[in-house]
């Protein structure tokens, strides 16, 4: 691996405070650059930069003063055409440019997925207005799923049942949508048995590995709970694993992938990917010794995967703000949160609550899946964030 290298973090989230803490771990310096100040990144890092990162001339000032190694997109609303000027001038762009403009745009990943290495995927079709919206959901039917194709953690999904919805879900999309790129997706509404989350870890030098499957649950289009292991069959399984590996070969570079797909009793769908740690991969921060931010600094480092050892069923649930614009949030409950053996508690330390925002995530472990569930459910209900 050679010299420390100098890792810029672009999205200082409570996804990318985790890899900041990874990385300084092995003993990297990390910058961690959002748009506002105090994000949780910015706690743990070495530097950090506030800026909007959709301001070119901002972002190559950031890079022209730091000069990393590594840049590491954590988020989508990021003028993504700069990275590959960064990735021309020799920073490592993880886990490439491309792989980036392709990943932060529902368009660009599903056609790459669906008409280039012709996964199975729903049937879908886009739309950039309303005109165009109420057109796509009548040709693909209803009910339909409606995303932005720029969001992070579900912000702005929706399922229209019918005509009457869709003044709603176009308005949810428009609210929700990340960067200036104001199109949806419409997708088919798969009925599947459930939904997982392969962590797909491809290295420098050696075979791609895959993270156990974690099953996971939504509500308002973002992730609630997350559980490892899924209980899926054999053959399910390694045609999840070899679609994802499919695509990430076609992507390319290193790093932890978040490959979702929808699993019904005879079929796999692919559904959505992200070239970073994965919101509901949070459980792997109990069960297992590395974590997927351990696996994805590894992975970019070129540092060795000898194993990954689990633990035992396990589950994350996620703890969301009570109120609006509590600033500094205030927890309460801490100790009630704790009291069960086996449980966890991560507070991201974000600076500010609105409803519903994601501040928190409880871990447990349990003797099987519906007990680490629920042992996690209780400790995020006995903590109060207002």
């Amino acid at each position: 691996m050679g010299k420390t290298k100098k890792i810029m973090i672009l999205g200082a989230g409570e996804l990318g405070k985790e890899v900041a803490i990874s990385a300084k771990r092995l003993g990297q310096h990390v910058i961690a650059i959002d748009n506002y100040p105090l994000a949780p990144a910015m706690q743990v890092a070495d530097q950090f930069e506030v800026i909007d990162m959709l301001d070119a001339a901002a972002l190559n000032q950031v890079v022209k003063k730091h000069n990393p190694d590594i840049i590491l997109p954590e988020v989508e609303a990021i003028r993504t055409e700069k990275l590959v000027e960064f990735e021309k001038s020799g920073i490592f762009v993880v886990p490439t440019a491309e792989a980036t403009y392709l990943t932060m745009n529902r368009e660009a990943i599903r056609d790459v997925a669906a008409n280039e290495l012709k996964l199975k995927t729903a049937q879908f079709t886009y739309a950039q207005s309303f005109e165009e919206f109420q057109k796509a959901c009548k040709k693909i039917g209803f009910p339909c799923v409606i995303k932005p194709l720029m969001s992070s953690s579900g912000k702005g999904q929706s399922v229209a049942y019918s005509p009457e919805d869709l003044q709603n879900s176009w308005q949810y999309a428009m609210e929700g949508a990340r960067g200036d790129l104001k199109k949806v997706i419409v997708e088919e509404f798969i009925k599947f048995d459930f939904e997982i989350t392969l962590l797909t870890i491809k290295q420098k030098k050696g075979p791609t590995l895959f993270v156990s499957p974690i099953g996971h649950r939504q509500e308002r289009g973002d992730y609630q709970e997350s559980w490892l292991p899924i209980p899926m069959k054999e053959q399910q399984l390694l045609t999840a694993q070899e679609m994802a590996k499919k695509i990430t070969d076609r992507l390319g570079g290193a790093g932890l992938f978040g490959v979702e797909f929808f699993i019904t009793d005879d079929e796999v769908y692919f559904s959505e990917l992200s070239p970073r740690p994965h919101d509901t991969g949070m459980v792997t921060l109990i069960s297992q010794d590395l974590s997927e931010f351990d696996l994805h600094v590894r992975a970019i480092l070129g540092l060795p995967i000898p194993e990954i050892f689990y633990y035992g069923p396990s589950a994350s649930h996620v703890i969301l703000a009570d109120s609006q614009n509590s600033e500094p949030p205030q927890y309460n409950g801490l100790e009630n949160s704790l009291i069960q053996a086996g449980t966890d508690i991560r507070i991201f330390g974000k600076p500010f609550t609105r409803k519903y925002r994601r501040m928190g995530v409880s871990l447990a472990r349990g003797i099987n899946i519906d007990d680490a569930r629920k042992k996690a459910k209780k400790a995020a209900d006995s903590l109060c964030v207002k």
